[in-house]
């Protein structure tokens, strides 16, 4: 277990900013927090720009108090800075990543470093969101930016982000969207942008507008999506970049893709993390991260020869064999080192899917049909684990309930270790009775018991088997060679355990299901599996990082300390199964600035009577903020269901100022199903 984080108390080494204004060249101003030495001025220091529309005031406040304070004490200037229309910022909050956004941070980055205080290098960080406009900035390439460190981000807006998974439409599209739907429409704080809070409120409500629904006016890879993609242009991006993530979030991928496609110094860390920056990682080891980006910066920012450039392409936590369980505390394992990516040393395994399991050499094909129960994927867990503390039920649970639904394809009890690095894949030779279907793919760690743990996993609609832009119905009877990228993972298989490839013709909650429920044939004997093997002598173990270091804690008052839940109810009546999703983050006053704050989000899937027209999902949320003087409270709804050729939604918002609601609107929204 990790030992306790080491807290550095730097306030008589750094001077804090809590409001400074950005000015852009359209009249708007941007909202940031500064940090920097005292003697900044004297001697300029590097800045190190996050942007993102999470509130810096009263939202990431918390982590923030952890996080620039440090870097700063280090000899940089830091600026969290709230993107236009969130927090105090001026503007509207109206999508993801907009042209405008990157067009702003380009006028900031220049701000920055024409300011006295700084040398004119600025670097970005961020996670999520952060991580995702790190990487669009840079190839925008602004003359002052000089490297960035993505966390949790992706390269492909629509492969690997929250809306789709291999074309299949996730349900993170509607959490998401459901949770985006509040940020986007919450107030600024009267104390920071003065008497005119509520009219500008009241602006950003009259321009918010539900986003699932328009995110899902574009279901194929389609120009929407490819802005904002650096994959369109790996060569774009030239500075260097410090790629981060865990093998729990949903959003690995991009660490590989930058490490193999970039032209510039790239490096690339995975942990065991959920969707978290690696100082707080859940789960343990979390590791000093904040010192890994300081050499980061050190490096490239203030051009310090400290080898960095001489580290591993790849530092990976490689996992071992675990139980299922909804949450994990620690995940045993190992750091290794991967010098060059893709790595020479890895070697493709492929085995046969054939009909009494997994081997070698392929069998005389049998057909094998499937159509999996409409809740074949309740123990799916969640796509994206955020890891809100260290109980929270998001993983993978026992993946026997789902082999239930599923063709399953063992192989023999290993007779030593084997060790998967990289991203498995799956090749089926496959035909549906309907036009429209998915596939879901799963390989599992399967002990003696039979207790079978997720180790990767991949999602196809099968319209998009040969083009994400271009879709094509599938011809029933058909037969067809289909490829099924699973997720990627360093998991090294212990001996005596067995590896499982598992097939579903559904993955619900997490893919919305088609909307007919398909049979599917199966070739097997020339279905295949291909494995990314690392063989065990070609493992260069990696020392690890620093133990976790942190600034002072920010004082809060905990008044209800919040929990968060994930249940499966089972109706025997209606046949109705719903997944139920609480988190309740408490109240508590951030005592340095007296504001309370409870935030509350549930989210509801629902299927009835294995028909997926019954399918259906809901989201609500409640933000609320006071202290003396100021009580404001926004709450909205999404309400997704569907029927044979259009999703269908409702959406409600509802906004009070001092226990009154003076704001309310509501929205009817139909979208057509485009191949799915």
């Amino acid at each position: 277990m990790n030992a306790e984080p080491i807290i550095r108390d730097v306030s008589d080494k750094i001077d804090s900013i809590e409001l400074a204004w950005i000015p852009m060249t359209d009249g708007r101003r941007l909202a940031a927090r500064l940090w920097m030495p005292k003697d900044a001025a004297r001697n300029p220091v590097p800045a190190v720009l996050e942007y993102i529309p999470y509130r810096r005031r009263d939202g990431t406040r918390p982590r923030d108090e952890e996080m620039h304070p440090w870097v700063a004490a280090q000899g940089y200037a830091c600026a969290r800075i709230d993107i236009a229309g969130s927090g105090d910022s001026d503007g509207l909050l109206l999508d993801e990543y907009l042209k405008q956004e990157q067009d702003d941070a380009i006028e900031i980055i220049a701000w920055l470093a024409s300011q006295p205080w700084c040398s004119g290098s600025v670097g970005m960080m961020g996670i999520s969101w952060g991580g995702f406009n790190g990487l669009q900035v840079a190839a925008r390439r602004p003359p002052a930016l000089k490297a960035v460190i993505s966390l949790c981000s992706t390269v492909d807006r629509y492969h690997d982000d929250v809306h789709f998974m291999g074309g299949c439409l996730l349900a993170d599209n509607m959490d998401w969207g459901g949770a985006f739907f509040e940020y986007a429409g919450l107030p600024p704080d009267p104390q920071m942008v003065g008497p005119g809070w509520k009219q500008t409120w009241l602006r950003r409500l009259e321009a918010l507008r539900p986003f699932p629904p328009l995110w899902l006016e574009h279901q194929r890879r389609d120009a929407f999506w490819k802005h904002g993609s650096v994959c369109e242009e790996y060569g774009a991006i030239q500075c260097p970049v410090l790629g981060v993530s865990g093998w729990a979030d949903g959003y690995t991928a991009a660490v590989f893709r930058l490490a193999e496609n970039l032209k510039v110094p790239c490096k690339g860390i995975v942990g065991p993390w959920g969707h978290l920056y690696p100082q707080r990682g859940v789960p343990d080891p979390a590791i000093g991260f904040l010192q890994e980006a300081v050499r980061w910066w050190d490096r490239w920012l203030k051009g310090k020869q400290n080898g960095v450039e001489k580290d591993p392409t790849l530092r990976l936590y490689l996992q071992d064999s675990v139980p299922p369980q909804s949450h994990y505390d620690f995940r045993p394992g190992q750091w290794i080192a991967i010098d060059r990516w893709p790595a020479a040393a890895i070697e493709k395994r492929v085995l046969a899917l054939n009909p009494q399991g997994l081997a070698a050499k392929p069998e005389a094909g049998a057909a094998l049909t499937l159509r999996s129960p409409e809740t074949t994927g309740l123990a799916g867990g969640e796509w994206c684990a955020y890891g809100l503390g260290k109980v929270a039920p998001e993983m993978p649970l026992d993946q026997r309930m789902d082999d239930a639904g599923s063709l399953t394809f063992d192989l023999p009890a290993l007779p030593e270790p084997l060790i998967v690095v990289g991203a498995p894949s799956v090749t089926l030779e496959i035909e549906s009775d309907k036009p429209q279907a998915l596939v879901a793919v799963r390989l599992s760690d399967v002990a003696p018991d039979g207790a079978a743990t997720r180790v990767a996993y991949g999602l196809l609609n099968l319209a998009q088997r040969d083009s994400h832009e271009h879709p094509d119905a599938l011809a029933p009877g058909k037969r067809y060679r289909v490829t099924v990228p699973l997720t990627e993972c360093a998991h090294r298989f212990a001996t005596g355990r067995r590896v499982r490839i598992s097939v579903s013709s559904c993955y619900w909650p997490m893919a919305w299901p088609s909307p007919e429920a398909a049979v599917l044939t199966l070739h097997t004997g020339e279905s295949r599996l291909a494995l990314p093997v690392l063989p065990a002598g070609e493992i260069r173990g990696y020392p690890g990082f620093g133990p976790v270091e942190k600034a002072t804690a920010l004082r809060r008052t905990v008044y209800d300390p919040g929990r968060e839940q994930r249940q499966v109810i089972f109706d025997a009546e209606s046949g109705e199964t719903v997944v139920r999703n609480s988190r309740d983050d408490g109240l508590a006053r951030i005592d340095d600035i007296g504001t309370v704050i409870h935030y509350g989000k549930v989210k509801e899937f629902a299927i009835a009577r294995n028909d997926p027209l019954t399918a259906r999902c809901t989201v609500s949320t409640e933000m609320h903020y006071k202290r003396d003087g100021w009580d404001a409270r926004l709450e909205t709804r999404i309400l997704m269901s569907c029927d044979k050729t259009h999703f269908i939604f409702h959406s409600d918002i509802d906004a009070y100022d001092g226990g009154r609601r003076f704001f309310s609107r509501s929205f009817d929204q139909r979208v057509p199903r485009d191949h799915r």
